[in-house]
């Protein structure tokens, strides 16, 4: 991951947008197999896609959907 903070917000937006459709629940083990094929610590992306807000969760953790779209999205 980069060290700026911008391009570490690019590369999570990017990431997000790759892994995740829009509203699409899918199960921790899911994103984070989507994300490790991806990167190496996927488990501090998924921190840091919610922690930026793109990806919400369900209060115990076992579902996450992406409700932001990004530059990243062909909408």
């Amino acid at each position: 991951m980069p060290k700026r903070w911008r391009d570490r917000e690019l590369v999570v937006r990017y990431l997000a947008a790759q892994v995740l459709p829009l509203e699409e629940p899918v199960t921790e083990l899911t994103l984070t197999k989507r994300l490790a094929a991806r990167a190496a610590d996927p488990v501090s992306l998924r921190r840091a896609m919610v922690d930026a807000g793109l990806v919400h969760r369900t209060r115990d953790g076992a579902e996450y959907w992406r409700t932001v779209v990004t530059e990243f999205d062909d909408v």
